[in-house]
């Protein structure tokens, strides 16, 4: 995998999640996390966060992923993830990063 270093993402619970990010078509590991799809700009090298999912197997999860499409239209370059067994434990992070980034393709 080609890493491209982490991310921290903050909650709107005030706490901070690091993630792990690589290009799009990284094929990721067979566990369970919590992920992001972003689109790097170009302006400063920052991400725009698309959309916060959790999985139980990060391999698998995204060329058919329901929200592609909006994935595509709105130019996702890369993928972050946070390794994350406890199906409860990704539950929380989700809704939390969700809360507090509304990342367009969550609606």
């Amino acid at each position: 995998m080609a890493e491209e270093g982490t991310l921290t993402a903050r909650g709107v619970s005030g706490a901070t999640y690091e993630f792990w990010c690589y290009p799009w078509d990284t094929t990721l590991k067979h566990e369970g996390g919590v992920y992001l799809v972003l689109k790097k700009t170009t302006r400063n090298g920052n991400y725009d966060m698309l959309y916060v999912g959790q999985t139980a197997d990060l391999s698998e999860r995204f060329e058919a992923h329901h929200k592609k499409p909006c994935f595509d239209r709105n130019g996702k370059t890369h993928i972050a993830a946070r390794l994350e067994n406890s199906e409860r434990t990704r539950l929380l992070v989700e809704a939390d990063l969700i809360q507090n980034y509304r990342p367009s393709c969550n609606g």
